[in-house]
């Protein structure tokens, strides 16, 4: 019987729920006897390369490259998870949201402390860099989500608890301790 296969990618956020799936610690051999890994940064596969059963999405969408990545999920991937309150909510870069783009550009690269000397008020046009949306938007605004793993990041044990309850189609059970915030 083949392993169902599962892939990751990170959006808008730190990578920090890449971080907890990581310390999951020594569990990390034990989940690559349930599942094969495909287009994560845990293998390096850097595009689907066949259909997927679980997709892991952790940050938020905040530029059209991002949403590009996360419709690709969908359309590859049978069940996405939304990890994470970056992927969730928006999390800490939707603390731009309230701000006009122009006025983060602004900030960004003409006026801020940071800035140096961009006396010209040169503002990063690309054609190959991704537009910035007017927000950071939720995965779920974005695209259907089946699920939702709370936390920044959310704990090892829920990504555990959660990868090994869709793998062998058991009830996956948040008791308290997987989702508590102190």
């Amino acid at each position: 019987m083949s392993k169902p296969i599962v892939a990751t990618t990170s959006l808008a956020g730190c990578f920090g729920c890449h971080m907890s799936l990581l310390d999951i610690d020594e569990r990390i051999l034990e989940l690559f006897q349930l599942v094969e890994f495909n287009k994560s940064p845990i293998d390096d596969i850097k595009t689907f390369t066949k259909q997927c059963d679980i997709g892991l999405i952790e940050g938020g969408c905040c530029n059209s490259e991002n949403i590009h990545v996360l419709k690709d999920f969908r359309k590859n991937c049978k069940i996405i998870v939304s990890v994470g309150e970056c992927a969730i909510m928006g999390g800490l870069p939707a603390l731009r949201n309230g701000i006009p783009v122009k006025e983060c550009l602004a900030e960004a690269y003409l006026d801020g402390p940071t800035v140096g000397n961009n006396t010209e008020g040169i503002l990063p046009n690309n054609e190959e860099l991704p537009m910035i949306l007017d927000r950071v938007y939720p995965c779920h605004e974005v695209v259907k989500v089946d699920y939702h793993l709370p936390g920044c990041p959310p704990r090892a044990d829920l990504i555990w608890e959660a990868l090994v309850a869709l793998v062998t189609g058991n009830e996956l059970k948040l008791p308290y301790e997987v989702v508590k915030f102190d």
